[in-house]
Order: C-alpha cells, then sequence, then structure tokens
C-alpha cells in the first residue's frame, strides 16, 4: 500500500505540471465545453486518479524517469511554457514530494501583544535581499489558492509543533476545521 500511495504522489509531481501547462495552453485556443466529454459521470476522475498512478509508477522506472525528464527539459525550454510549467511544479512540489516548501507551520506576531497570523516558514535566509535577520512566512488565504509571502524578524516568528497538513487545513478552512 505504501508503494502505491508513493507512486501515486510521484505520478502526482509529474503529471500535474504537466497538464496544468497543456490544459491552460488548451484552454486558450479551445473551448472549455469542447473537453473531457466523457458519457458515463464519474469515469474522468477514475481514469485521470489512475493515470497518475502509472504516470508515478512509470516515473519510478529507470526509462520512465528518463522519459519524464526529457518531457521537462523541453519543457523548461519553450518561451511561454516555461513560465506555466515552473510555476505549476513549483507549487505542486511545494505540497508533495521531497522538497516540501510548506513543511514549517509558524505563529508570526503581527504586531507586539497584536494580532497573529499562522504561516509556513519557506526560507530561513534572507541574506540576498539584505534582510540577515528575517525569515520569509507564507500566509495561505481561506478558501481560496493564493496568499502572501511576507519578511519578519526572526524572533517574531515562533514554529509551531503541529503536522503541515492540519495547519494548511486550518488556514484554508477559515480556521473552521478540527471543530
Amino acid at each position: 500500500m505504501k508503494h502505491l500511495i508513493n507512486y501515486f504522489l510521484k505520478g502526482l509531481l509529474v503529471f500535474v505540471p504537466v497538464a496544468l501547462t497543456v490544459f491552460t495552453i488548451i484552454l486558450v485556443f479551445t473551448k472549455l465545453d469542447g473537453l473531457l466529454r466523457i458519457p458515463i459521470p464519474g469515469l474522468g476522475l477514475v481514469l485521470t486518479l489512475a493515470l497518475i498512478t502509472l504516470i508515478g509508477f512509470l516515473a519510478s522506472n529507470f526509462l520512465g524517469n528518463k522519459f519524464f525528464a526529457l518531457i521537462d527539459k523541453l519543457f523548461t525550454k519553450l518561451p511561454v511554457v516555461k513560465m506555466l510549467y515552473s510555476a505549476f511544479k513549483d507549487l505542486i512540489g511545494a505540497f508533495a514530494g521531497e522538497k516540501k516548501s510548506f513543511d514549517k507551520p509558524a505563529i508570526v506576531e503581527l504586531t507586539p501583544g497584536g494580532p497573529k497570523a499562522l504561516g509556513f516558514i519557506t526560507r530561513d535566509g534572507l541574506d540576498f535581499l539584505s534582510l540577515s535577520e528575517h525569515v520569509a512566512v507564507y500566509f495561505p488565504q481561506s478558501y481560496n489558492f493564493a496568499g502572501s509571502v511576507l519578511m519578519f524578524p526572526s524572533k517574531q516568528v515562533v514554529p509551531v509543533n503541529i503536522d503541515s497538513s492540519e495547519a494548511m487545513t486550518f488556514v484554508v478552512s477559515g480556521g473552521v476545521s478540527g471543530k
């Protein structure tokens, strides 16, 4: 079972950036109504989940890994495609995969003695911005797939000992999850 989940996650990391890039390009040039006309309700979802898991399995093998590395190389060379593909790949990679970015939940004191916000430390060293004593904190928005990155002095940021998925669920649900 663990291998199956790992294959699915690996497939997700490979499939989603490619699929979202291709889908976005197709969407620009065609009408959305013409896509995926499958007569049996739910079959599209089942086929998509099976395809993602299959891709994960293939990407875990030597030949499949080489093939998807070739696709990755191709997508990172094409001008507009590179921008879309990289953004989708980074976004999916932040949540799943070996280089998760949202794995350090933290409480940030926005003003001394004032309100606090739950976010994720995404970068500790900000020397490149001449902010050596600061960290980057990402604040996802509730009921939305957007957020903000703000930089705070390290002393205002307190790491929290909870699972990242629990913190993300709490924020994205507007604080109502887990009641």
